[in-house]
C-alpha cells in the first residue's frame, strides 16, 4: 500500500503546487511529495523550502516533541477543516504550515502538511480537492489499520500459547502470504504505553507485517531492598527480514520505536537504556519459529536493561551469559508471588543469593563492583586495576573484604562461578 500513500501525496502536491507530507496521527512519516527549487546549488531557497522541521520528518521520519505541541496546540487533533499553523522558529518551524486532518468514520488517523506563506487562502476551491484526496487516504488507512488489527490478534495468540494457537498461526499465514515462510523474527519494546501504537497498521513502519501488547511482559523496574515491580506492557512486532542472517530491518524497526510517544509506558522517551528498551529475537524460517523469537526478544529486553552496553537495542545472539540467566530468572523478575511475606511464598524466591545480599546492602555496591570486574576479567589482576582505576594493593583489599562478606573462597572455580552468577543474575532483578 505504500505506493498508494505516495501517489496520493504527490497528487496533493501537484493540487496546490506546494509541497505535501504525510503523517500519521503519531506525527510518524508516511511520504513526502518532492519540492520544485529553482536552483541546484543549495542556496538560501532550498534552505527556506527544507526548513529543520521537515528536514527532520523526513530524515528521522518523526517530529520532535517541541514541534508536535506547538501543532497540537492550534486544536488539530479535533480539527476536521484544514487549520493554518503560524511559524516558530525557535522550535525550528521557519515556515507556516496547512494542516489538512485525515479521518475516517470520525477517527482522526493522520494529518497532511503543507508548507504555506499565508498566499493560499482557507477558502481557496482546491483545499476541497485536497480534502477529498484526505477521505481516500483516510480510508487506506482505516482499512490497513484494521487489517493490522487482526494481525496484531493472531500474533498475540500465538506468541502466548493463548487457545487456538495453531488456528491462529494457520489464519496468519493467510494473512501473510509468502511471507510467513520467509525468515521473520520480532522485536520487544518495554515498557510499552497505550494499545500498540504503531503496529503493522501503520505503513510509516519499514518491515513489520503484525504487532500486539502483551500485557505484564515488560522488563520490570527493580529496586534493591524491595520486590521486583510488576512488569508493564511490552510491545512485539513481527518482521520480514530480507535475508535469513539479516537483522538490519528488525533494528531499524527497534530504533524507530523506541522514539514513539507510546514507548516508555507511555510516558515519553526518557534517555535511552533509562526508559524503554528494545530486544531482538535470533531469525527464525516461518511462523513456527515466532514463539521462541519472542521469548529471545524479551530476554535481550531485559539484558538492555541489566547492562547499558547491550541497549538501548540488544540482540539475542549477542548478550552472552544472559541468555540462560534470563531464562532462569523469568518467573521471579515478572511476579512478586514468592517474595517474603507473599502468602505460599519461598522466603528466598525472588532474593539475590544470599552470596551476594551483603553485597548489595548500601554502602557496599564498590565491592560487588569490584567483584564483578575481576570476574568478568578472568581473575586478572592487573586488568582489573586498570579498569577499575585502582592500585593493585587496593583491589586485593577489596576482594579480600567480598571474601569475608561472602563467605566464597575467590581461588575456588566453584565459588567464582556462583558468585560471577549470583551478582549477573542480581543485575536482572535488582538495582
Amino acid at each position: 500500500m505504500r505506493e498508494d500513500y505516495q501517489a496520493l501525496v504527490d497528487e496533493v502536491t501537484a493540487l496546490l503546487g506546494t509541497p505535501a507530507t504525510l503523517e500519521n496521527r503519531d506525527f510518524g512519516l508516511i511520504a513526502f511529495g518532492a519540492h520544485e527549487d529553482d536552483g541546484d546549488d543549495g542556496g538560501e531557497e532550498s534552505v527556506f523550502l527544507m526548513d529543520p522541521v521537515r528536514t527532520r520528518s523526513i530524515l528521522r521520519r518523526r517530529s520532535t516533541a517541541r514541534v508536535r505541541a506547538w501543532f497540537e496546540s492550534f486544536g488539530i487533533t479535533r480539527a476536521v477543516e484544514p487549520v493554518r499553523i503560524p511559524p516558530d522558529p525557535s522550535a525550528g518551524v521557519l515556515r507556516g504550515r496547512i494542516c489538512v486532518p485525515v479521518r475516517h468514520g470520525g477517527a482522526l488517523l493522520g494529518y497532511i502538511w503543507l508548507l504555506d506563506d499565508g498566499a493560499l487562502e482557507l477558502t481557496d476551491p482546491r483545499l476541497r480537492d485536497v480534502r477529498a484526496v484526505a477521505d481516500r487516504i483516510g480510508a487506506l488507512l482505516a482499512a490497513e489499520a484494521r487489517a493490522g488489527a487482526r494481525r496484531g490478534e493472531l500474533l498475540y495468540t500465538l506468541i502466548t500459547a493463548a487457545p487456538g494457537r495453531r488456528a491462529a498461526q494457520a489464519e496468519l499465514a493467510g494473512e501473510l502470504g509468502t511471507v510467513a515462510t520467509g525468515p521473520l523474527t520480532v522485536v520487544a519494546v518495554a515498557p510499552w504505553g497505550g494499545e500498540g501504537g504503531e503496529t503493522a497498521g501503520s505503513p510509516g513502519l519499514s518491515g513489520a507485517v503484525a504487532a500486539c501488547v502483551v500485557p505484564g511482559a515488560g522488563v520490570p523496574v527493580p529496586r534493591a531492598g524491595a520486590p521486583p515491580a510488576k512488569a508493564e506492557g511490552a510491545l512485539a512486532v513481527l518482521v520480514r527480514l530480507l535475508s535469513p542472517g539479516g537483522l538490519d530491518p528488525a533494528r531499524a524497526a527497534a530504533e524507530r520505536l523506541l522514539r514513539s510517544p507510546h514507548a516508555d509506558g507511555g510516558r515519553g522517551g526518557r534517555e535511552p537504556g533509562v526508559g524503554a528498551v528494545a530486544g531482538i529475537g535470533a531469525p527464525c524460517e516461518g511462523l513456527p519459529g515466532v514463539p521462541g523469537a519472542w521469548r529471545q526478544a524479551l530476554s535481550a529486553a531485559r539484558a538492555a536493561r541489566a547492562e547499558r552496553r547491550f541497549g538501548p537495542v540488544a540482540r539475542w545472539d549477542r548478550i552472552g551469559p544472559y541468555r540462560m540467566l534470563t531464562a532462569l530468572t523469568a518467573s521471579l523478575g515478572d511476579s512478586p508471588v514468592g517474595h517474603p511475606g507473599h502468602p505460599g511464598g519461598s522466603p528466598d524466591a525472588g532474593l539475590p543469593d544470599a552470596s551476594v545480599r551483603a553485597l548489595l546492602e548500601p554502602g557496599r555496591r564498590e565491592l560487588a563492583r569490584t567483584a564483578e570486574v575481576f570476574l568478568d576479567r578472568a581473575g586478572q589482576a592487573g586488568r582489573t586495576a586498570a579498569a577499575l582505576g585502582i592500585h593493585r594493593q587496593t583491589l586485593y583489599y577489596r576482594l579480600s573484604r567480598v571474601e569475608q562478606l561472602t563467605g566464597l573462597d575467590l581461588d575456588d572455580g566453584e565459588d567464582r562461578l556462583l558468585l560471577h552468577m549470583a551478582l549477573k543474575t542480581a543485575r536482572l532483578l535488582w538495582e
